[in-house]
């Protein structure tokens, strides 16, 4: 998140350059008279979000596209760039303004599915730049990574050596993972198998991309309905958008996946409904948390 300008005179605009919840939690909580902007498949997954924990974002937000181009607030010139990351969505932004231009990396990587735009940033950067501000999660650090590709092999590995289910535990906005995932079910002849959420999530954004979504043009996608998720749907009055996933012809129950080999998104919430629907754990499966390591560790207390 970046405001645009340090004119305290005006409102200030808030930029968010990615759709990560630690990044956008207390967007409500902002001035009501700051403009917000961000892009369009970003915004509508803050709004997803919202609408998951029980609330929804009560104010409008502006946004572009990763076809934009330089577009004005302001006394300012934004120039969104999408570059890599796990969040979907994500760019650099380049701001001009006042003869200066900055440069701003946001939260990227260069082990995702889409490296080849910070590769191009890093080997053709703007021309100009006065000041480059950066992220730095893991700037200074050791810590090691594994590109989506060497993932998708490892899932690849690891379904052909399981004689029945791999439970995997992972973000549902995180869409390089998800892709890993279906490209790995895909080249094992198995099925993946979402939640409803992790539908919802790809319907909302799929959109003039290529990523998979649950229809007949992604045969092995298919959608399980679970209670928990029946329930969690039914706050937020969308029973219709059950409806529509439990009749359409790309959705499986946990019936039939006793009988199957698939590639199965797995929430903590979701194991007691698959355990009483005999899909619990057992010695031919395989389980994966595909998540940050630091969720794990417990004796950190935001691991849970």
């Amino acid at each position: 998140m970046l405001p645009s300008t340090l004119d305290l005179a005006r409102p200030a605009t808030v930029l968010f350059s990615h759709s990560h919840m630690d990044h956008w939690g207390l967007i409500n909580e902002l001035p009501a008279d700051w403009p917000i902007w961000t892009g369009e498949k970003a915004a509508e997954l803050m709004r997803l979000s919202a609408e998951l924990f029980g609330g929804s974002i009560a104010r409008p937000m502006h946004s572009w596209n990763s076809r934009s181009k330089p577009f004005a607030i302001g006394g300012f010139t934004i120039t969104p760039y999408l570059t890599d990351h796990s969040a979907p969505d994500a760019y650099m932004l380049l701001i001009g303004g006042a003869g200066g231009r900055i440069l701003y990396s946001g939260d990227f990587r260069v082990h995702g599915r889409k490296a080849r735009l910070v590769e191009t940033m890093i080997a053709s950067p703007p021309k100009d730049i006065d000041v480059l501000i950066m992220e730095g999660t893991n700037l200074g650090t050791d810590k090691p990574v594994i590109s989506e590709a060497e993932l998708e092999d490892a899932f690849v590995e690891l379904a052909n050596r399981t004689p029945r289910h791999v439970f995997v535990q992972w973000s549902a906005q995180n869409i390089d993972r998800t892709v890993t995932l279906f490209r790995a079910a895909r080249r094992t002849g198995r099925k993946l198998v979402v939640d409803l959420y992790g539908a919802d999530v790809l319907r909302r954004i799929a959109n003039g991309t290529r990523l998979p979504v649950p229809g007949p043009d992604f045969p092995e996608l298919k959608v399980v309905i679970t209670p928990g998720g029946k329930r969690l749907y039914a706050r937020q009055g969308r029973e219709a958008f059950v409806t529509e996933m439990a009749t359409s012809p790309f959705a499986t129950s946990r019936a039939r996946l006793v009988k199957d080999r698939a590639i199965i998104m797995l929430r903590d919430s979701m194991v007691r409904d698959f355990d009483r629907a005999g899909l619990g754990f057992t010695s031919k499966d395989a389980y994966a948390s595909s998540n940050w390591s630091g969720y794990l560790d417990p004796d950190d207390a935001n691991s849970g």
